[in-house]
């Protein structure tokens, strides 16, 4: 493991637990993970996962890991998929992330449907060493805020738990979920101070129906009349919609929001509620998370 901010941690696998229909927990132990830092919150997180032509051994580690990793051939590369830390105990070596199991649509849902205790893969994310802002983390509320609106779907869901439940029971705001089924809906934890606004989506043809929906209308409930703004529009096929408000070292960009919300999801859909929120709603764009990190019918790169 190296001893810089982030670190590659060799994680077999030492329990699955299906929580809902829809979502599996993995549980990693090993000495290695004694060094797993926590910072909080949406804290994202690399997973290399092992494929008949490449084990996690392939993976290079180095400072230049990513140029490395980039430049191997398609068939050699370790596979690399984004996840969130659901729960880390570092004195017993342990981390929690939790998946969304579903049909077998590549080589991560593959492992994920298949894995066995014992199974390995190697994860990158933030060491004990690190120190100051994670940018790893995108949940980045100012201090006063008067509501928090949670959104996405559910590769969203595990990122909305921990904030959740590392929200103090004074913080108010609104979920909006949309997932597979209606019992994954007890995925997720209570918070006295939230409402919850989770549908399963009615079919494949209605995916992003409820979300939508939803965060329009909780959105002109919360956020006081403002005067929308231009938002410059991005292709989705071609460039990654990823907008986290930040200072210069790395802080919330405001100091006080009527309203902060984070929007995490398939691009398609977290590009037409940031349109929504900030170009016809008027919600200061300064107070907006958007997170489109997947795109319907792509693999994750």
């Amino acid at each position: 493991m190296s001893q810089n901010p982030l670190g590659f941690f060799r994680a077999p696998v030492a329990a699955i637990t299906d929580l809902t229909p829809s979502f599996r927990r993995f549980t990693f132990r090993s000495d290695d993970l004694r060094g797993y830092g926590d910072p909080g919150f949406d804290q994202r997180v690399k997973i290399l996962f092992p494929t008949e032509t490449a084990g996690v051994d392939a993976m290079p580690t180095g400072e230049d890991w990513y140029d490395r990793w980039r430049e191997m051939p398609a068939a050699d590369r370790p596979v690399m998929r984004t996840y969130t830390t659901r729960a880390v105990r570092a004195a017993s070596g342990e981390v929690d992330i939790d998946m969304v199991a579903h049909d077998v649509l590549g080589p991560a849902s593959a492992w994920i449907a298949g894995a066995s205790i014992g199974d390995e893969v190697l994860i990158l994310g933030p060491t004990t060493e690190h120190r100051g802002v994670s940018l790893g983390i995108d949940f980045v509320p100012p201090a006063d805020t008067d509501a928090l609106l949670l959104a996405g779907d559910e590769t969203a869901a595990p990122a909305i738990a921990v904030i959740l439940e590392q929200l103090p029971p004074e913080a108010r705001g609104v979920v909006v979920l949309e997932l597979p089924r209606a019992e994954d809906a007890a995925y997720l934890p209570a918070h006295p101070g939230f409402e919850f606004a989770v549908s399963a989506r009615r079919s494949e043809a209605a995916r992003h129906e409820h979300l939508i929906d939803a965060v329009q209308g909780v959105a002109h409930r919360l956020a006081p009349a403002g005067i929308g703004a231009e938002v410059e529009e991005i292709d989705v096929d071609t460039d990654i919609l990823w907008e986290v408000p930040r200072t210069a070292k790395g802080g919330a960009a405001l100091k006080r929001a009527p309203l902060y919300a984070w929007l995490a999801g398939e691009a398609s859909a977290i590009k037409t509620l940031r349109r929504h929120l900030v170009g016809e709603v008027g919600v200061d764009r300064r107070a907006v998370a958007f997170m489109g990190y997947w795109r319907l019918g792509r693999s994750e790169n």
